[in-house]
């Protein structure tokens, strides 16, 4: 562990308990490596802690960055930081929402005169979205948004089946050890079902936004930053898939009633059962994926009649 920063190491001691190898020799700074089911992930081992200050969905980003801190150019790091926030998060969403398709290639000019943006904090934004899977930077050649196959989302949401009840259940935890109050409990309440079921056709960008800030919030209310972190990154990645495959199977009454019954658990601080709604709640999704995937021909070959 040496040369390591102490958050990274806090990180994959907490993280061995549930099997996933963290830290791979040769990384440089705060970068680490996690394999999960056969997925590799580069992470930043300096974690992102989410707040809801801005509307459901919008994924905003608080970086734990000291605020007197200078950069060379003596203006506040903190000021340098929330450009390169902004330039991730607008270029990740145009990324989850299929704004930039998968397999294109990306211009980091066009980018930059797009969002009006200097090139320093979308280079480095970039380089964030490389690291976390969403785009693969190929020297000399570009910036391509990194494909996902079938079978890949299936590797992420086994991921995610280990992940997130494990946070589910620390929440549950810490509303029945008193470490959360009430305004808390009832603001994920409301999240849980925030979609409007009766709308048709169901609406894929508010349905998707929410479900990522129904996620969020459990993660954030189980008190492991570190973790909760990880898992935003296999969400996010899963969550593209919406607007690929299933934008047409999506049942906003099916997700309300499972987002209902997780957070009825964990606002009664009954751990065991948050785990195993989350469980089930992931797990209904990857069925249905793994239905997709045996309803898709192989290429070269006529479905069988």
């Amino acid at each position: 562990m040496a040369g390591l920063p102490d958050d990274a190491a806090e990180y994959r001691h907490g993280k061995c308990e549930l099997g996933i190898t963290l830290l791979k020799p040769g990384l440089s700074g705060r970068e680490a490596v996690m394999l999960v089911t056969g997925v590799e992930f580069r992470y930043f081992s300096s974690h992102m802690c989410f707040v809801e200050s801005s509307p459901p969905g919008t994924g905003a980003v608080m970086a734990e960055t000291s605020k007197t801190k200078k950069t060379k150019t003596g203006a506040p790091a903190g000021e340098k930081q929330s450009l390169v926030e902004q330039a991730y998060e607008r270029i990740k969403e145009k990324v989850i929402t299929l704004h930039f398709l998968p397999g294109q290639y990306l211009n980091e000019a066009a980018i930059c005169a797009q969002l009006d943006l200097g090139r320093t904090p979308v280079h480095q934004a970039l380089q964030r979205l490389h690291l976390e899977g969403l785009v693969e930077v190929l020297p000399r050649k570009g910036i391509i948004v990194q494909p996902d196959s079938l079978a890949e989302i299936l590797k992420i949401l086994d991921s995610r089946l280990t992940v997130e009840p494990e946070l589910a259940r620390s929440a549950a935890r810490r509303v029945a050890a008193g470490e959360i109050d009430e305004d808390e409990l009832s603001r994920l309440k409301a999240i849980a079902t925030a979609t409007d079921a009766n709308v048709e056709p169901p609406d894929i960008a508010a349905f998707t936004s929410n479900d990522r800030w129904f996620h969020r919030e459990i993660a954030a209310l189980s008190g492991n930053p570190m973790m909760g972190d990880f898992s935003r990154m296999l969400h996010e990645r899963s969550t593209r898939f919406w607007y690929l495959n299933l934008w047409q199977t999506i049942d906003v009454a099916a997700t309300n009633r499972q987002h209902a019954y997780i957070a009825d658990a964990v606002v009664a601080g009954k751990e065991e059962e948050a785990g195993a709604y989350m469980l089930a709640h992931i797990r209904a999704l990857r069925d249905r994926l793994e239905k997709l995937q045996r309803s898709t021909p192989t290429p070269g070959r006529f479905p069988a009649e």
